[in-house]
């Protein structure tokens, strides 16, 4: 049982630091100042975490084998949200002087409340249904043939724990006063290159999809 979990761990912990649109996010809203905000959106994204896993456990993956059309209707419709997160960053206000930070922190503050953090981070990761069949081929390859009940749970609750533990991490490091420091300075050229990584994946998300129709 426990090599079967340390397969799963290694496996998914793989995946988890390669940078992707939920890195960018949590980046983003940390080294902007907006720490709290930036682990209630990593409690968002590992909601969703949990949610993929389990359906995955339940064979969600063989319903997007089966019937592609509704995968691909999520990933063009993660695509097109991608790309409206890119479009939002890259607008973003430049810095602002040292005479008005104090002033905007209040209105920064509202502008996002936890609930809205918590929001944008599930939807950020609940549009990605490729993380379904991630999962499910993880799980597909390092389960026994007929799992017990307890493996299977320890299983889907590895994921999720790797998972909250990276994206607060990921929340708390780029929240550091230094960090912070450095995108006050260059918070025009962060947005940009963020907003352009964002938008990258939304349109590989669709681009992907695009081809797929094509194929068929």
């Amino acid at each position: 049982m426990l090599s079967v979990l340390l397969t799963i761990a290694l496996l998914h912990g793989v995946a988890l630091i390669t940078p992707g649109a939920n890195f960018i996010l949590i980046g983003q809203l940390a080294a902007s100042g907006k720490r709290v905000q930036a682990c209630i959106a990593a409690i968002g994204v590992t909601t969703v975490t949990l949610t993929w896993a389990s359906l995955a456990i339940l064979g969600i993956g063989l319903v997007f084998s089966s019937h592609p059309q509704l995968r691909q209707i999520c990933q063009v419709a993660g695509g097109l949200y991608l790309c409206y997160l890119a479009w939002k960053i890259w607008r973003a206000m430049p810095a602002p002087s040292a005479n008005q930070r104090h002033a905007q922190e209040g209105e920064q503050e509202a502008e996002l409340g936890n609930w809205a953090a918590f929001r944008l981070g599930f939807i950020t990761n609940v549009l990605n249904p490729k993380t379904a069949l991630f999962f499910g081929s993880v799980f597909s390859t390092a389960l026994p043939h007929q799992p017990s009940n307890m493996l299977v749970l320890s299983a889907v609750l590895i994921v999720y724990f790797n998972a909250l533990v990276w994206h607060l991490f990921l929340a708390l490091a780029f929240s550091h006063p230094r960090i912070q420091a450095w995108y006050a300075r260059f918070r025009r050229q962060f947005n940009q290159l963020a907003g352009s990584m964002m938008g990258a994946f939304g349109l590989h998300l669709l681009y992907s999809t695009l081809q797929e129709l094509r194929a068929r």
